[in-house]
């Protein structure tokens, strides 16, 4: 039985990330140059042989140019040494309904970590131009210090400028491949 191979729509996908500043507001980020590759054995997303995802760190993008410059530098992702971050699915699992479980290793700044992903799976349609796409809503929660990026700053009275949590939050639409 031979898989079936997808990748990404960039068109309609998005990868952001959300992180607690000074424990009162959230500061959401994204990444603009991404890249997703999946092989499943089957047409319908019931299974995943294979699951890939980079970005280019260079393409973080808080709307704001200094905190963009800032996790660039070796205080956070460090680009210059580390230029993306890698994501390599280990298991895709059904866990009720039209949710999945994506487990997989997360590499960042050279470290990797095993995470796990719920992925809300919208589904394959067949657009206006005959190409198959199949659409995920993923979202998780990773330490950031766990992958070295520990910067960290204490206000006057004591309360963290940076949380250790980030959200994960990302909408992706996969192209089925002849």
């Amino acid at each position: 039985m031979s898989t079936t191979k997808w990748i990404l729509d960039p068109m309609h996908s998005e990868v952001q990330f959300k992180v607690k500043h000074l424990m009162i507001t959230t500061v959401t980020g994204y990444f603009q140059k991404f890249h997703v590759e999946a092989e499943t054995a089957d047409d319908q997303f019931t299974s995943a042989e294979s699951v890939v995802f980079t970005a280019d760190v260079d393409s973080i993008n808080t709307n704001n140019d200094q905190r963009d410059t800032h996790l660039r530098s070796a205080d956070f992702f460090d680009a210059a040494n580390h230029g993306e971050i890698r994501f390599e699915g280990t298991g895709y699992k059904n866990v009720g309904g039209d949710n999945y479980q994506l487990d997989g290793n997360l590499t960042i700044r050279g470290i990797s970590k095993p995470v796990s992903l719920q992925v809300e799976f919208g589904g394959i349609v067949v657009d206006p131009y005959g190409q198959t796409k199949a659409g995920f809503t993923v979202s998780g929660k990773v330490s950031r210090k766990e992958f070295g990026l520990t910067w960290s700053a204490v206000t006057e009275a004591g309360s963290v400028v940076v949380s250790d949590e980030i959200k994960l939050q990302a909408e992706i639409q996969l192209v089925k491949q002849a």
